[in-house]
């Protein structure tokens, strides 16, 4: 019986074998070179991020984009924007923030001051969002948000506080099925292709370097949003992060998660009540 090969002679069983260590050694030395962990990242998302940069790159395998990685950081860069979950949008899954208004701003009511970690806040729509629905509801002055993302690049996007003007249109109709209480363009000043929000809607951010995969608990916090983060970790490292916000919960604080993630399947799920099951926001009782 005859043994298929691909054009360059390796049986693509053995082509699809090679790849996934050239991954596991690309990610090693992403690690000890620069110090980001992507080990245990999710391999097929992880595997398709890391093809976008070889076919962007030009170069023909893996193995060549580490050598460029390693000794040309401004690759490391490119490679670190493809490996950084950016996929955000303002008022993104508008359930969620119906839900937040409704059950989880009442509870915030009851404390002197409130602090909210957005976790993987990306370049900033999400953060924008809590900010906005925050000073609609009267309590964003007894309100410091953390917005924290590995990826410095995007970080420093989310302080510029510009935004694709051909996505406002989208973000309005979030807005409005979200309960906003305003017009959404009273929020932002238009210009060029650009939507500019003004530094005084995020007065009371923090925008700061946290790596979830490597960093430590760094407060105590009321709420902690992380949403469509963890899809892109294996279970290992999902566990861990569901640890590190557990120990940097409060009591009957409020987890906030993506619609395709749960904290009811963890070691910590007995933890928690869920506030809204669809929206996967949870209060921690125990």
């Amino acid at each position: 019986m005859a043994v298929r090969v691909s054009h360059n002679g390796v049986a693509p069983d053995e082509q699809v074998e090679l790849e996934s260590i050239e991954i596991d050694l690309l990610v090693e030395a992403i690690y000890r070179r620069y110090g980001f962990d992507f080990r245990n990242y999710a391999p097929a998302s992880l595997k398709r991020r890391i093809q976008r940069r070889v076919s962007a790159e030009r170069v023909g395998s893996v193995s060549a984009l580490q050598e460029r990685v390693l000794h040309e950081p401004a690759v490391m860069e490119r490679l670190l924007l493809d490996l950084s979950v950016n996929v955000t949008a303002m008022f993104r899954d508008p359930g969620f923030y119906v839900v937040f208004r409704e059950k989880v701003v009442p509870l915030l009511r009851t404390y002197p001051f409130v602090r909210i970690w957005n976790a993987g806040c990306a370049t900033g729509e999400e953060t924008y969002s809590l900010a906005i629905l925050l000073e609609e509801e009267g309590i964003y002055e007894k309100t410091r948000i953390y917005a924290t993302d590995f990826n410095q690049t995007a970080l420093e996007q989310a302080r510029e506080g510009v935004f694709p003007l051909e996505r406002m249109r989208d973000y309005t109709a979030n807005y409005i099925q979200g309960g906003g209480k305003r017009s959404f363009s009273e929020y932002y000043r238009a210009g060029y292709d650009g939507a500019q929000f003004p530094s005084a809607l995020v007065r009371n951010v923090v925008f700061a370097q946290h790596n979830l995969v490597s960093d430590r608990s760094f407060n105590e916090f009321q709420v902690i949003v992380c949403r469509n983060v963890m899809i892109y970790f294996d279970r290992t490292l999902q566990e861990r992060v569901h640890a590190l916000f557990y120990d940097s919960l409060v009591t009957l604080g409020v987890l906030g998660l993506g619609r395709r993630e749960s904290a009811a399947f963890t070691s910590f799920g007995n933890r928690y009540e869920p506030i809204d099951t669809d929206e996967r926001v949870y209060r921690k009782v125990a």
